[in-house]
């Protein structure tokens, strides 16, 4: 799984306001244009100062980085997703945030399916990321 690196790729996920919510988690998602970067998944991490102190931010990033790559396979390629975490991450149980984002990801997956679906029946898709960066 590669790293949304530059502020303008998680400004743009995020600015899609296409995500799922769970209790302790938020996953912003969109798909990128065909040719924009290469086909995996690319992920990026945001935790606020809301979820604690930098050691307890940075257990939390440590937490999402190993679950979101137990659970990638279920997300399809050329998705950018961000996972947010919410101020309860931080005192989750590592079982509950595993369980979190199986089933995030999984209903990642099943709507992009469903927009991919009604864009292939000329409707307009939601959660993809057409105009990738204004360029």
């Amino acid at each position: 799984m590669e790293r949304l690196k530059s502020h303008r790729d998680f400004v743009h996920v995020v600015k899609q306001r296409t995500k799922v919510t769970s209790r302790d988690l938020v996953v912003h998602f969109c798909i990128r244009e065909s040719g924009s970067h290469p086909a995996g998944v690319r992920m990026g991490l945001a935790v606020s100062k809301n979820v604690g102190h930098a050691v307890t931010r940075n257990a939390v990033k440590r937490r999402f980085r190993v679950l979101a790559r137990a659970h990638e396979q279920a997300l399809p390629a050329g998705c950018d997703i961000v996972m947010r975490a919410k101020p309860s991450a931080a005192h989750a149980a590592f079982q509950s945030l595993d369980a979190q984002v199986a089933s995030s990801f999984a209903k990642v997956a099943k709507r992009l399916a469903a927009s991919q679906n009604a864009a292939d029946s000329h409707e307009s898709p939601h959660g993809s990321c057409d105009a990738h960066h204004g360029e």
